[in-house]
């Protein structure tokens, strides 16, 4: 029996792994361009950049756990969702500290302003609001507290990529093929998934 559960979760603990080590892939890059000074001209647009992108990857790979778990027949993909979601938001909170940090000098007036007057920090900023509740809420015991509250809370995510990937679009101000990049790839997420609940919604009898 003890063999039979080692056996059961070997391959949970690989895809545990897999996670761990995508997740802190920009750390590793990060610190070595640290290291080696190849942050370029303007390092703090570098590390606002680079980690607010992989916050934004990492909301959309979590947001395909789902439709993996159906083509894999898997659990695992949905067993690994809440740790990479997390992780997005990690990687989120510290593209938000650098900005408020290095352009803002954390000062409440001057993010208020920026609020109003540049749509894509307007967009970023509820996007990381939305997410907000939801990393707070992620463990197993808000879980059984808020029931099926909880399951609605958890569909934010949705806006919230969307979001994300609206502020990246907002942000660049010529070449908008990688934001586009990622809007699609959230089209193509969101496409599978209502395509799935079309699916397995039950049919009316015919008459």
């Amino acid at each position: 029996m003890a063999d039979a559960t080692s056996a059961w979760r070997r391959p949970l603990l690989y895809w545990r792994l897999a996670a761990w080590a995508i997740a802190l892939l920009p750390a590793v890059h990060l610190a070595k361009w640290i290291a080696q000074a190849r942050l370029g001209p303007n390092p703090v647009e570098t590390l606002e950049h680079y980690t607010g992108l992989w916050g934004l990857r990492l909301l959309l790979l979590c947001l395909a756990m789902t439709p993996l778990r159906k083509i894999t027949q898997r659990s695992e993909p949905i067993q690994i969702r809440r740790l990479l979601g997390l992780w997005a938001f990690a990687w989120l909170c510290v593209h938000f500290s650098i900005y408020l940090t290095f352009d803002l000098e954390w000062s409440p007036v001057q993010l208020a302003e920026d609020l109003v007057k540049r749509t894509y920090i307007t967009l970023g900023f509820v996007g990381w609001l939305l997410l907000l509740p939801l990393a707070i809420t992620s463990t197993r015991g808000w879980q059984r507290r808020l029931k099926r509250t909880w399951s609605r809370l958890h569909t934010l995510i949705y806006a919230a990529a969307l979001l994300g990937g609206l502020h990246f679009f907002w942000l660049v101000k010529s070449d908008v093929r990688e934001p586009l990049v990622y809007l699609a790839l959230y089209g193509l997420l969101m496409a599978a998934r209502i395509g799935g609940a079309i699916l397995r919604a039950p049919k009316k009898p015919t008459p």
